[in-house]
């Protein structure tokens, strides 16, 4: 089995679209030149604003369907920690972070009963000349979707969503279930998976766990006195270890400002290590660490290096880590059937799980397929691989952020 690496952006951002929108890069892109929105007040990075619900709540004699006021937002946080198929992505942490790099207008929909939270679903509208005006929960995220407590509480939910949809003129609304449970309608995208392995308190034993073409990899890695840094602050090596990376898939980077986000609203839940060989990084990792389990996110690693195996010895001191601190498990994300990370992560002695996403449609007709698995972004990929990378840290953050 070859060291693949693991794909660094696991939304699968329609690479390399350069020569298509540059015009879009060229010059400043504010994120109010598609979206009329109203502006009020100031963060570190953008203006936010006072969000407007353009859809009247919804009440029957014992529930209510309602925009979530900036008060709340602790309710909404203990309702995500408790329920079972809650995620990083549903947290109010997400939300910020998301606001703050991007500029999306969020439309943040709960379910209360007195003062009992029976429900919610985060939504983003975005808007912008690629790919039209959609609801998406959440932009950048590999969950997201309805968290209900009951089907009724989610067919609510799921109902005022068009509703919202509609109102606001949207193409289509865009969930990204985890699990089946969460599908308010049909899912109907069928091109994503997602892998996780349980874990084990012992290195020995956790290595004995894995397939023997990995296990192979794996002792090949540890010959090497691999040196491993945990809670990195200073994100410069990260970024420029993930930025480089990208650039050889053809897909544009997130900027700067979007890692220091996480890290910043999300804190002791984010872990960024770095692995290090011969005085220098050859991989890095950002990891939510969530409920009992550990979720790499976002990885790269210095190809050059590839035959002293970084990017495998990463993954394994990841597993032991986790395994050794009380983890139970470890998830790997997401990826795309019959690529090279998919096979990546088969070979973990993981479990797959199909990711039931759903895209209900408003005014389009047709689903959407932004993937870069589409042939139509071929050529542009193939081209953005050839731009310098210094041009790619400088033009990637206006691109990606037209494809959340």
């Amino acid at each position: 089995m070859r060291n693949h690496l693991p794909i660094a952006h696991p939304w699968g951002f329609p690479a390399g679209l350069f020569p298509v929108f540059w015009e879009f890069v060229a010059a400043p892109f504010p994120a109010s030149s598609c979206c009329q929105w109203e502006w009020a007040g100031r963060t570190s990075a953008f203006q936010t604003y006072q969000v407007q619900s353009s859809v009247p709540e919804i009440r029957t004699s014992e529930w209510t369907v309602e925009p979530l006021d900036p008060g709340d937002h602790r309710a909404w946080d203990d309702f995500v920690l408790g329920h079972p198929h809650g995620s990083p992505f549903h947290l109010i942490a997400w939300k910020k972070t998301i606001e703050e790099s991007f500029g999306y207008r969020p439309y943040y929909l709960w379910v209360r009963e007195g003062s009992q939270v029976r429900g919610i679903l985060p939504l983003f509208a975005v808007k912008n000349a690629i790919i039209g005006h959609v609801l998406i929960s959440t932009p950048f995220a590999v969950y997201g979707g309805i968290l209900a407590d009951s089907p009724e509480t989610r067919d609510a939910l799921y109902a005022r969503a068009r509703a919202l949809g509609k109102d606001l003129g949207v193409e289509y609304i865009e969930l990204r279930n985890a699990y089946p449970e969460q599908c308010g309608g049909e899912a109907n995208v069928s091109r994503y998976v997602s892998f996780a392995q349980p874990l084990l308190p012992d290195e020995n034993a956790t290595l004995e766990s894995l397939p023997k073409k990995t296990r192979n990899l794996v002792r090949k890695a540890l010959r090497y006195p691999f040196e491993m840094k945990y809670g990195v602050k200073d994100l410069r090596h990260f970024e420029h270890l993930y930025a480089a990376n990208m650039r050889r898939l053809g897909t544009p980077c997130f900027p700067s400002t979007y890692f220091a986000n996480l890290t910043r609203h999300f804190g002791g839940i984010v872990d960024v290590r770095e692995t290090w060989l011969f005085g220098k990084p050859l991989a890095a990792s950002l990891n939510f660490l969530f409920r009992g389990e550990m979720h790499i996110y976002y990885a790269a690693a210095d190809t050059r290096f590839n035959a002293v195996g970084p990017n495998t010895f990463m993954y394994f001191d990841h597993l032991c880590w986790a395994g050794r601190n009380g983890y139970k498990s470890f998830d790997f994300g997401r990826c795309k059937r019959g690529t090279g990370v998919f096979e990546f992560k088969r070979h973990w002695n993981t479990t797959m799980r199909e990711l039931p996403y759903e895209v209900v449609l408003i005014r389009r007709k047709g689903l959407p397929n932004f993937s870069p698995a589409n042939p139509r972004f071929d050529l542009a990929i193939k081209l953005w691989r050839k731009v310098p990378l210094w041009l790619t840290r400088l033009l990637g953050p206006r691109l990606i952020r037209l494809f959340p």
